[in-house]
């Protein structure tokens, strides 16, 4: 799946060095002109594919000539690995979680220049060697407002409590995020949530497992919320944003939130490894994080930009918990945690979610 290639009425002057073929071929790399480059570039697609095209790759393309390709894939990381096992990377630039940054630096993804990213504007143990984040969001609780009157929803136990919030809860199917939302609702403090205590967590969602309905996709779950199949939720602001854009009647609560980051990867053997790491140097500059953060809902992780300047929609403001009016408890998920415990936690996410 493509964008809209922009032309330019001149050949560009700027070249971007990058090897033939693979970026671990062996072979001397050699000059090629930017405006023959196109770089193939991976999201999950829908709106995530379109707001990172118009705030990032089209401005790349008018000031450089190197032109984008999208892949839409959400199953990208198994379709990765094959690639790179394979000697046969097709990919330039990967849109990806914290987590998978810190499990595959220097397996699937290559190291990168640091220097030239904001490395020292960004929280603490953030970086690899192969990233920079560029945008957070948020692992949020919402209800919708059409379905409690006087006493609503205040704090992440009432996900919990269906005898005085009734109603269908739905979430999307992966733990991460929703195991941190039970562990405290079952009074697990929140800086004490890591190592998760997986068991704990699932026994908590057990006592309202019936009641829950498991999205295969944020679009789903977008659509089960807007005709009212559910009444509430915990997935990302963002998602909320655009579900209320989309008829949705969902609010907030600010109780606790945990909050994760998401960077541009270049794959082990990409084959415009160069173009890429200019590309993803770009994309972490102020004027394209805070274009993408304003489309998006999300904010930009370095701290140098105030996310109460970036002009958001009103529906994007009433779910950005990184805005000063206040989103009770964050924090941060544990990606070294998530790195290391994946797989064993999604192993045991599943068998109960089948069970």
């Amino acid at each position: 799946m493509s964008t809209q290639r922009l032309l330019i009425p001149f050949i560009a002057t700027i070249l971007v060095t990058t090897a033939c073929g693979s970026a671990t071929s062996g072979e001397e790399p050699r000059a090629v002109p930017s405006d023959k480059i196109t770089l193939a570039w991976q999201t999950i697609g829908g709106e995530t594919m379109n707001q990172q095209a118009k705030s990032i790759q089209e401005p790349f393309t008018a000031k450089t000539g190197v032109k984008f390709d999208n892949v839409s894939s959400p199953t990208y990381i198994s379709q990765l690995q094959t690639m790179v096992e394979a000697g046969k990377t097709i990919w330039d630039v990967v849109h990806t979680g914290s987590y998978l940054a810190n499990a595959y630096c220097g397996t699937l993804f290559e190291k990168v220049d640091t220097s030239r990213m904001p490395a020292t504007l960004v929280p603490e143990g953030t970086t690899t060697e192969c990233s920079v984040p560029g945008i957070k969001f948020a692992s949020e609780f919402a209800y919708d407002t059409t379905a409690y009157k006087g006493t609503v929803p205040t704090k992440v136990a009432d996900f919990f409590d269906t005898k005085t919030f009734p109603g269908k809860r739905v979430i999307y199917t992966n733990p991460k995020g929703t195991l941190e939302v039970a562990l405290v609702a079952d009074g697990v403090p929140p800086d004490k949530l890591y190592p998760l205590d997986v068991e704990r967590a699932l026994r908590k969602l057990d006592t309202v497992k019936s009641d829950i309905i498991f999205a295969p996709s944020y679009t789903a779950l977008q659509q089960n919320l807007v005709s009212k199949q559910a009444t509430m939720t915990l997935t990302t602001g963002n998602r909320l944003s655009i579900i209320n854009d989309s008829g949705g009647t969902m609010a907030p609560v600010w109780d606790f939130t945990s909050w994760d980051y998401a960077n541009w990867l270049i794959p082990k053997g990409a084959p415009h490894a160069k173009a890429a790491e200019d590309a993803i140097v770009f994309a972490l500059e102020p004027a394209q994080l805070i274009k993408y953060a304003a489309m998006s809902g999300d904010a930009p992780v370095r701290t140098d930009v105030d996310p109460n300047t970036i002009p958001y929609s009103e529906s994007a403001k009433l779910f950005n918990p990184f805005l000063t009016s206040g989103s009770g408890t964050m924090v941060r998920q544990d990606n070294k945690f998530w790195a290391e415990n994946v797989a064993e936690v999604t192993k045991k996410w599943t068998a109960w979610q089948v069970g």
